[in-house]
């Protein structure tokens, strides 16, 4: 009896439940469109965007659902996303995640509306919620033409019991029926459903408009309709989910089955679940004996400063020695008791679960030194608030010289030539150290901080990772910032150096034009991105027109061919294939041996704003400094099911 018991037991546990299973969570596009209206301001855009849909991620995982609001007036975000009732949990979550990198693309268009095939997502300005009808409602028909009749027939039938029987059942039909005449025909499928935010009676308008947009489409073999309010979908190919999610099912599972189950399985169980509980215990415990060990670790360590003495270098971190604000925290001027000036970086989060992740982060910064990186000098993680230490630049970062029309006189061609020479330098040596080889991944003008002689070093090594020689790229939550991404790391995570490189050619155009490739910034007068624009320039051999006007040459005929230089090398640094983008220290080699041949570039992929990517905040262990206030965002990683 003993054993038996063990061995239903043993099915049970082994058995996965319908929310562990994952049937298909239908990412695929069916479309996406941006809105028209620009959004108000950039600095407050962007997290009150990157908290709505954190906001919205939290619900999907409980419900398949979610609606947030962050923010008031014109910066104030509206979001929505839903899964489509057949969906499990886990495939929701997983469209969501793939959802939630492309209504990003919009940016700096503050509206967007994405139809999945397993799920909708919308953002807006303004409440949409009880929207149900707009102009942009449409049918999608597929381009197979079912000859026989009696298809037609059959899908007009099971669309119209869908679309009736939906708004009285939340918003969701499903139907499966076959198609008249015999097996040889086969069957219709339809999927029917309603946004939770509009009521029956605007669910069943939506729903008799779709209906009334796929007849048009038949005797197609499929055909979608994507409204204001709802999604209806008709196929002759069975893509609906088997399993439905539904939380009460797990619980009757069980119950079935243990009901089944002697006394002495149930004492089995209940001892399984106590060794779990205490296998548990101990692993809390042992984390707890972790940050025990890493507080004494932190204070015995030479890289520890204490909060007190930060608060008063920074003069309890007044305002009028602020020196920038950036997307993870703020940073301060300060003098310390003997003197010396530094950069204190107050970090937004404070959670001491994390502490391990942020002092692992400061020992792999520290370890680098090299004249063209920003030195740090410790950190403060045992206070009230979490702290980062750098050695203090007067000049800033390069973002305040370069794309300002007065201060960017200061800067003439062979400063700004020094400028890039320096940052491939310092990016050679983080690709090629021996110790630890270093991704930096945020490779900006706002992240170039200028010495007091304008020498270029490079900050901001929060989102760094370190690299192994004996892999060929690693999967990573993405991060970065709007306009300086590959497209390869956008698309699929895999970073390698060659997301370091594209983020350079970027730069170089910059400092050239004298543009920002960010096109927050609204002084921009050109429409497509400052890569694109570069390129075509280039094939035109119209260069020369990019050129900054606050350029100031001396010898303007040997300067001018070496401008020109400096734009190819950033267009062979931001080719579409990254293979073909040189290492970084081939293209260092390019710029400082200027008589050597450049191969022709490739094409770039073509990105403008509408491309690029916002990402969440929230897996940011440390910040770095940074200066400016440009964002630095990171989003779901491709290689995990939950959105961070």
């Amino acid at each position: 009896m003993m054993k038996k018991a063990i061995l239903i037991v043993l099915v049970i546990l082994l058995l996965p439940l319908p929310e562990q299973l994952s049937a298909d969570p239908r990412t695929h596009t069916v479309k996406f469109t941006c809105g028209s209206q620009l959004e108000h301001n950039a600095s407050i855009y962007v997290p009150n965007f990157i908290a709505t849909m954190e906001n919205v991620s939290i619900q999907i995982r409980a419900s398949g659902f979610g609606k947030a609001r962050t923010g008031t007036g014109p910066d104030a975000n509206y979001g929505l996303a839903q899964c489509y009732g057949d969906l499990s949990l886990v495939d929701c979550v997983l469209c969501y995640a793939q959802a939630r990198t492309i209504t990003p693309q919009c940016y700096p268009v503050n509206g967007a509306k994405l139809f999945l095939d397993g799920c909708f997502m919308r953002t807006e300005n303004y409440s949409f919620y009880h929207e149900y009808s707009g102009p942009t409602d449409q049918a999608i028909c597929g381009n197979i033409t079912r000859q026989n009749p009696e298809f037609q027939v059959s899908a007009k039938r099971a669309l119209s019991r869908a679309v009736l029987t939906a708004p009285d059942n939340n918003g969701y039909g499903r139907v499966e029926m076959a198609v008249a005449g015999g097996r040889g025909n086969g069957s219709v499928y339809v999927l029917a459903d309603c946004w939770r935010t509009i009521n029956a009676t605007a669910c069943r308008a939506c729903l008799a408009k779709a209906f009334d947009y796929l007849g048009r489409c038949l005797p197609m073999s499929e055909g979608r309709a994507v409204n204001t309010g709802c999604f209806v979908r008709y196929s002759d190919v069975n893509f609906l989910n088997p399993i439905t999610r539904n939380p009460s099912r797990r619980g009757r599972v069980i119950v079935i089955v243990v009901a089944a189950v002697s006394a002495a399985a149930a004492l089995i169980i209940g001892a399984i679940i106590a060794v779990h509980m205490w296998k548990n215990r101990i692993i809390q415990n042992k984390r707890k004996g972790d940050a025990e060990k890493l507080v004494k670790t932190l204070n015995d360590c030479s890289l520890n400063f204490k909060y007190s003495a930060l608060e008063k270098a920074t003069d309890s971190f007044n305002e009028a020695n602020k020196l920038g604000q950036g997307g993870f925290g703020t940073v301060y001027k300060g003098v310390l008791a003997d003197g010396r000036e530094i950069a204190v970086k107050r970090l937004f989060f404070n959670t001491k679960h994390r502490a391990a992740d942020f002092f692992n982060e400061v020992n792999i910064i520290s370890s680098v030194e090299h004249k063209n990186l920003v030195r740090l000098l410790g950190c403060s993680c045992l206070g009230p608030e979490s702290l980062l230490v750098y050695e203090y630049l007067p000049n800033k970062s390069l973002d305040r010289f370069i794309f300002d029309s007065s201060k960017g006189k200061e800067l003439n061609w062979e400063k700004r030539f020094e400028i890039i020479i320096g940052t491939a330098e310092g990016l050679v040596y983080l690709h090629e150290n021996k110790k630890t080889r270093i991704i930096h991944r945020d490779i900006k003008a706002s992240n170039i901080l200028l010495d007091s002689r304008l020498r270029a070093k490079i900050a901001d090594f929060g989102l760094a990772r370190s690299f192994q020689e004996d892999k060929s790229h690693i999967s990573t939550a993405i991060a970065g910032t709007l306009g300086y991404m590959a497209p390869e790391y956008l698309a699929l995570g895999q970073l390698t150096e060659k997301v370091d490189v594209y983020s350079f050619g970027v730069l170089l155009l910059e400092i050239v034009t004298g543009r920002q490739n960010n096109m927050s910034n609204k002084t921009s007068d050109y429409g497509d991105s400052l890569v694109t624009v570069a390129w075509k320039n280039f094939q035109q051999k119209t260069v020369e027109e990019l050129f900054d006007p606050n350029l100031v040459f001396h010898n303007y005929v040997n300067l001018k061919n070496e401008v020109l230089r400096v734009v190819h090398v950033g267009l062979l640094c931001t080719q579409e294939i990254a293979s073909l983008r040189p290492t970084m220290s081939k293209a260092l080699l390019m710029l400082a041996k200027k008589d050597e041949e450049l191969p022709q570039p490739t094409n770039p992929p073509f990105m403008d704003e509408k491309t690029m990517e916002l990402n969440d905040m929230s897996e940011i262990t440390s910040s770095p400094l940074n200066y400016g206030n440009d964002y630095s965002v990171a989003t779901v990683s491709h290689s995990v099911f939950y959105p961070r």
